[in-house]
């Protein structure tokens, strides 16, 4: 008979844990349960009184649960007998530093865990004087500072595993770490300990296999260190750890005595020198090499001896020249991984690497290779993963991949035209998952046989010359996630079918795209970044643009749009960058903005990867690039910054009437640009909740009053403009950030006063009472009355021929080639 056990853990009211194990409804007494798993319950004190009675137990497991402090180990005055516990996992708790006195009577423990604690500042070693047996002892992910010298780290002469990364540890090592003659594992990586370069504090660990020390500090010895090491390691990461300048940057000389090496990582420590082969010739065990981010310089010297356990190297973020050796592929027959990139390799791809039958990822991007790619490269290799991006390569694009899921190609000559395919022989491998070839030479009309990729997901084609509409085809892309047709020559309008279920990543934007945007797209809830600026849509936002739930990131900047700007937009929670500039929009700000939260979206950043051993590589190198105008400059935004990035940019239409006060909840806003419109009334004073605000522009408006003081609270304001426009009074405070703008944040309002303005505010003009015809009248009359304005007053003449020049410059409209028309001045009053 199957027994299902089902454990209750219940409370009554004062808090109080019931242990109730159950099987078909009926307690049970568990006297002989030897292990326990109680991970996820969120205790609601810190007693584990339940636990009475089960002598027998002998692996215990609290993974996040609330506990915190100490472990209470009492039951009505009665100590828990858990004489037989041999593991302890109290990983993701809260416990402190004094939860190791509470555990000192566990002298069977044998292995302990408590990663992802509180444990601060230090630990005296004489509370774990009991545990002699212990084997494992796991303290990583936590906030130690040092590791108090006692007797208790020299009688722990048993422990074989010791892992206390990731903490803040620093000064020179215990001495007793020389008495732990049994430790077999060592990860002290990721603290501040100071580490002699001859890891003579390990030299008389012998059975030590597994060292793991990156990204702490490297130092000289005071006094040469000749002895040979006793250990034979396995594992050794020493990466981002020899950085002082004192030392010499050459690979640490204990090395030269290991013989049974399996991964060596020692990257990004600006080591210099050719590339240490010698590594690879004393280990011929060794399966992983990891040197990149250093400074090796020369060609690349490889031994003709087969070596044939190495399963990756990774040599990029170098300075190596001369082109790839051929004997690469006879040397490592069994290669996985091969990465070379970012280093100055020249001359053409070896085309032996085209009948390596185990390689799989393959990266030599960033060089200065030339010549064809070998066709057999792609069509008869066993790779998954081939980057040949930002190289001179040349010649037609070969798509007949064999088995190949990523392929990069851009950055490089590649030219011709894609559609000079003989349609009724080639077939779209359904391998290919993402494909980049942004950034040639690439021209002629986009291939109508992309629609045939049924399984492409990702497909970049920007900064080529293609040209033509974008291909009824390409509505069958059923599985396509990031879509990058930008900066071509592309015409007509979006198909009305395009509309893929699973597309989040749009980008359209820089071609000559044209129309309304119909119902291309329309209820695509899976749209996060829809980029279609610098085009010549036209047309109103449609309504229906609510349906993109999921839309984070809205660029339909210089394009022809008119009409309002829709409260729809409102219903877009996870809304965070909106650029409407450059447009014809008209009417109100709708005051609903306000509502929006502007999140944090981490689903803007494109990532995926594998790891080998610690180190990371992406199974993904295309990027999500947003371009957003603030602080008075194009910006690019990418990887984690992105994810922070907040802005509004309605600047450049014919916007109309007061700035809703609302606006003033998005506290967590960056950047907010109004600029360049026709707006009325005051600035709302609830702008002072602005808190997160780097960039406010208000420039080129009808604004007017007095400027709050309360602005001088924004800690974070970079850049603020209130250029032209009818404020009078004087300008805030010089106090925190206001103290660093200067006279042209404030220039074209002849009635503000202030000392940066050179006019004092006891001597301010009133403002002039210049009556206006109405629209009704005529707006020749208007156009007349503000020549003869600009002709008696010889200041407001140089102001308005400022402000002309600046409009032209900073927004984009029709034409512009008569200055002094009609148009203009209507559109930038």
């Amino acid at each position: 008979m199957t027994f299902f056990l089902t454990i209750y853990i219940l409370h009554d009211v004062n808090n109080t844990n019931y242990f109730l194990p159950m099987i078909d409804g009926t307690q049970l007494r568990l006297t002989n349960l030897e292990e326990l798993d109680l991970s996820g319950n969120l205790f609601r004190n810190n007693t584990i009184s339940f636990l009475q009675g089960l002598s027998s137990l002998k692996s215990l497991t609290l993974f996040n649960n609330r506990l915190q402090g100490s472990l209470d180990t009492k039951d009505g005055g009665r100590k828990l007998e858990l004489t037989h516990l041999e593991e302890l996992y109290l990983d993701g708790n809260h416990f402190n530093t004094s939860v190791f006195a509470s555990l000192n009577k566990l002298s069977n423990l044998k292995s302990l865990s408590i990663s992802g604690n509180q444990l601060k500042g230090s630990i005296d070693m004489k509370d774990l004087e009991a545990f002699i047996n212990l084997r494992e002892l796991d303290m990583r992910y936590n906030e130690l500072k040092d590791l108090v010298i006692h007797q208790g780290w020299c009688d722990l002469r048993n422990l074989e595993a010791l892992d206390v990364s990731e903490n803040a540890l620093e000064g020179m090592l215990p001495h007793c770490f020389s008495n732990l003659t049994s430790l077999r594992e060592l990860d002290i990586s990721r603290n501040h300990f100071q580490i002699p370069l001859s890891f003579a504090p390990f030299a008389n660990l012998s059975n030590l296999r597994v060292l793991l020390v990156d990204e702490n500090k490297m130092i000289m010895e005071p006094s040469f260190y000749t002895s040979v090491p006793k250990f034979q390691l396995t594992i050794i990461s020493l990466s981002k750890s020899i950085t002082s300048l004192q030392l010499s940057h050459k690979v640490p000389t204990f090395l030269y005595y290991q013989y049974d090496l399996r991964y060596v990582d020692l990257s990004h420590n600006n080591l210099s020198g050719t590339v240490p082969t010698w590594l690879l010739e004393n280990n011929t065990k060794l399966e992983d090499l990891i040197l990149k981010g250093n400074s090796f310089t020369g060609p690349l010297s490889l031994s003709s001896a087969l070596i044939s356990n190495v399963s990756s190297i990774d040599l990029s973020e170098n300075k190596l020249q001369g082109q790839i050796p051929t004997g690469i592929c006879s040397t490592f027959p069994h290669l996985w991984w091969l990465f070379l990139s970012k280093n100055a390799f020249e001359g053409n791809i070896p085309l032996c690497l085209s009948g390596m039958k185990d390689l799989s990822f393959l990266d030599l991007s960033d060089n200065q290779l030339y010549g064809k790619v070998p066709e057999e490269l792609i069509t008869k290799g066993s790779l998954t993963i081939l980057r040949l991006s930002n190289n001179n390569l040349s010649g037609n694009v070969i798509l007949s991949a064999n088995g190949v899921q990523y392929l990069y190609l851009d950055g490089n000559n590649f030219s011709g035209e894609m559609t000079n395919v003989d349609v009724s022989t080639f077939e779209f491998p359904n391998s290919l998952w993402e494909i980049d070839l942004s950034n040639n030479k690439l021209h002629g009309k986009l291939p109508r046989w992309i629609g045939n990729a049924s399984f492409l997901g990702r497909l970049a084609m920007s900064n080529n010359s293609f040209e033509g509409s974008i291909p009824m085809e390409f509505c069958k892309l059923n599985r396509l996630e990031f879509l990058d047709l930008s900066q071509n020559n592309l015409s007509g309008s979006i198909p009305s079918c395009f509309n893929p279920p699973y597309i989040e990543h749009v980008h359209l934007h820089g071609n000559r795209l044209r129309g309304p945007l119909s119902l291309a797209f329309y209820n695509s809830s899976s749209i996060v970044t829809f980029d279609l600026k610098r085009n010549n849509l036209t047309g109103s936002i449609p309504k229906w643009i609510y349906t993109l739930s999921s839309l984070s990131v809205l660029l339909l900047k210089d394009n022809h749009f008119h009409g309002k700007v829709p409260v729809e937009l409102c219903k877009l929670h996870s809304l965070s960058i909106i650029d409407l500039s450059q447009n014809m929009f008209s009417g109100p700000i709708p005051s609903c903005l306000g509502n929006l939260s502007l999140p944090m979206q981490t689903n803007k950043i494109l990532e995926n990867g594998f790891y080998v051993r610690d180190s990371y590589y992406p199974d993904s190198y295309l990027e999500e690039v947003i371009e957003f105008t603030t602080k008075s400059g194009l910006f690019l935004y990418k990887g984690n910054i992105l994810s922070y990035m907040t802005g509004i940019d309605l600047s450049c239409n014919n916007l109309t009437g007061h700035i809703p006060p609302e606006l003033g909840n998005l506290s967590g806003i960056h950047s907010l640009n109004l600029s360049h419109n026709k707006l009325t009334g005051v600035i709302p004073s609830s702008f002072a909740k602005l808190h997160q605000i780097e960039s406010l522009d208000l420039s080129y408006n009808n604004l007017s009053g007095e400027i709050p003081n309360q602005l001088v609270e924004l800690n974070y304001l970079e850049v603020f403009s209130v250029a032209y426009n009818n404020f009078s009074g004087s300008i805030p405070e010089p106090k925190g950030q206001f103290g660093t703008f200067i006279e042209n944040s404030y220039e074209g309002n002849p009635f503000l006063c202030g000392a940066i303005l050179h006019k004092s505010c006891s001597k301010t003009d009133s403002p002039s009472t210049i009556s206006t015809v109405s629209e009704d009248k005529g707006e020749d009359v208007e156009l007349l009355t503000n020549f003869v304005v600009l002709y008696i007053n010889p200041y407001w003449r140089r102001a308005w021929f400022s402000l002309v020049g600046k409009c032209i410059t900073t927004c984009r409209y029709s034409n512009v080639g008569n200055f002094l028309t009609y148009h203009i001045f209507k559109q930038c009053v």
